[in-house]
């Protein structure tokens, strides 16, 4: 059984689930305020935590994370799950990611038929484009075969992709990435920026929510346009 918190308001606009990074679990506070601002732009948010975490746990022993296949059966499960579940807010559009590990896991599901089938689209909070140190061990497989938006929130100095990096690489045209000044991997600034990290905090999440609201209008126009055009083509087919 999956480990989930769900954080619903009363009248939202939008359905996340949130999937953690590599070290740190649903319960980080990284992944607490993240979720509390969105919760704020009345955006629902599910979190769950991948099954090597609650490993960890368990036990007080230190796993790695799983290996990909499982971390994309787990989080396919969730979202299957959501999907099929009997609630609500069943209509509402589907954003998923995460932070590093849990965003590149949410963006390789996007670039799948079924999955993308059931998403409106991807967000990433300090995507791991390589291994630290390991510059030329890129990971942009998922960027490059997503077949929904994918918006990218990056510390400009994070070393797992770096702004001076990220320019060069070779991304779909649904791919959007902006950068957050002197960020690191988890999005913090030095003292001499003249940001704090709660600034960027809160600018990663109005971003996100711009991003939410901008493909969810875009999404509700086309299919505003689609049943026009099927209501018309009845018409002519009657007339």
């Amino acid at each position: 059984m999956i480990n989930k918190i769900e954080n619903n308001v009363k009248t939202p606009i939008a359905q996340i689930i949130f999937a953690h990074g590599a070290g740190a679990d649903m319960h980080h506070d990284f992944m607490v305020q993240i979720t509390a601002l969105l919760n704020q732009a009345n955006i629902n948010v599910l979190r769950f935590n991948f099954p090597y975490m609650d490993r960890r746990a368990e036990t007080g022993k230190r796993y790695p994370p799983d290996r990909m296949p499982k971390l994309l059966d787990c989080y396919r499960d969730v979202i299957t799950e959501l999907h099929n579940r009997k609630h609500a807010n069943a209509a509402l559009p589907l954003f998923i990611g995460g932070k590093s590990m849990g965003s590149r896991v949410a963006a390789t599901l996007a670039g799948q038929d079924d999955i993308s089938a059931l998403i409106t689209g991807v967000f990433c909070l300090g995507y791991p484009f390589h291994p630290a140190k390991k510059l030329e061990k890129l990971r942009l497989e998922p960027l490059q075969l997503t077949q929904k938006p994918v918006f990218i929130v990056q510390g400009e100095r994070d070393s797992l992709g770096s702004q001076l990096e990220i320019v060069d690489y070779k991304l779909s045209l649904l791919c959007q990435c902006v950068f957050l000044a002197d960020g690191d991997h988890s999005l913090k600034p030095r003292v001499k920026s003249g940001f704090t990290h709660q600034q960027h905090i809160e600018s990663a999440v109005q971003a996100i929510v711009a991003f939410i609201l901008e493909k969810t209008i875009l999404e509700k126009t086309i299919l505003e346009e689609i049943t026009l055009e099927k209501a018309n083509l009845e018409k002519t087919n009657h007339a």
